[in-house]
């Protein structure tokens, strides 16, 4: 081999070396993402847009949902998670009215989004384009809270501490609204626990269809879940509809499992999931690098 040849194959070896080390401001350049959106105060202007899916995107253009209404009041409010799509912030002012007839005076709205979507620095793994509501099962005693008692209020478990039948904090009205709800063309599913949808299933007398949007899930007793579908002038990856059906019979095994674990068969975890907490700046949809980063 050449000399010239050693030392072009020496600077190859050292400019791979140098390839294969840690860039200093690595992490800066790309960084998490839920520290980009989870740190923005205030939403994008424009015209709004969903972006990606529900657990990988981003919103531009939110707007908030205000603090207090008629109909409604929302809670927790130094978590700046009360923005969503212009349809989501019409849906659940609607949805707050439907309360009202079904005898509530109105909703306690959960989160939303935040201003801009994304990742969150805490909690929901969803909720990243505005599309997701969580309305709490606690029926307004006051729609006149302070924002101090926003904070400290809890919502309540329509479901017994067994997991296996409702409690007594269950009445008639949560039926009424969460048919409403799901009666809306503009809801692509709602999440509840399986013993609320198992106790629709049983008490509809009229027409089901709207059952099939209502999905069983964990961790929803103290609160219902909206999901919205993706609204016309968005940029959304679309999720697989419910399956065809009413859904009773998949939300009594749920039950049953709870009754008696050893009929659950073992589900190895994925070993692919990563929860959007760790997702970094580059790995969201292209568009949502500019909604992040916006000034």
């Amino acid at each position: 081999m050449t000399r010239k040849a050693v030392i072009r194959n020496l600077a190859k070896a050292a400019a791979f070396a140098l390839l294969s080390l840690p860039l200093a401001g690595t992490a800066n350049a790309d960084p998490l993402a839920k520290d980009v959106f989870g740190n923005t105060p205030g939403p994008t202007a424009g015209q709004p847009v969903a972006i990606g899916f529900y657990s990988k995107g981003c919103i531009s253009g939110a707007v908030q949902l205000p603090e207090s209404g008629p109909t409604w009041q929302s809670m927790r409010l130094s978590r700046n998670r009360d923005w969503g799509h212009p349809q989501m912030i019409d849906f659940l002012v609607g949805l707050s009215r439907a309360a009202r007839q079904a005898g509530w005076q109105g909703l306690y709205i959960g989160d939303i989004s935040q201003p801009r979507g994304g990742p969150m620095l805490s909690g929901h793994a969803s909720h990243q384009m505005g599309l997701d509501a969580d309305i709490w099962m606690l029926p307004p005693s006051s729609l006149n809270l302070s924002r101090q008692q926003r904070e400290s209020l809890s919502s309540v478990s329509v479901v017994n501490g067994r997991g296996t039948g409702l409690s007594g904090h269950w009445n008639p009205g949560h039926m009424a609204i969460i048919r409403a709800a799901a009666s809306d063309p503009r809801v692509e599913r709602i999440l509840v626990d399986p013993v609320v949808k198992v106790e629709m299933c049983r008490a509809e007398t009229g027409n089901r269809a709207y059952l099939r949007k209502i999905r069983p899930i964990n961790n929803h007793d103290y609160h219902f879940h909206v999901r919205l579908a993706c609204p016309q002038g968005s940029v959304c990856e679309r999720q697989d509809p419910p399956p065809q059906g009413d859904g009773c019979a998949e939300a009594a095994e749920w039950i049953a499992n709870r009754i008696d674990p050893s009929r659950v068969k073992p589900v190895p975890p994925d070993p692919n999931y990563r929860h959007p907490r760790t997702f970094r700046l580059s790995e969201l949809p292209r568009q949502c690098h500019q909604v992040g980063t916006a000034r």
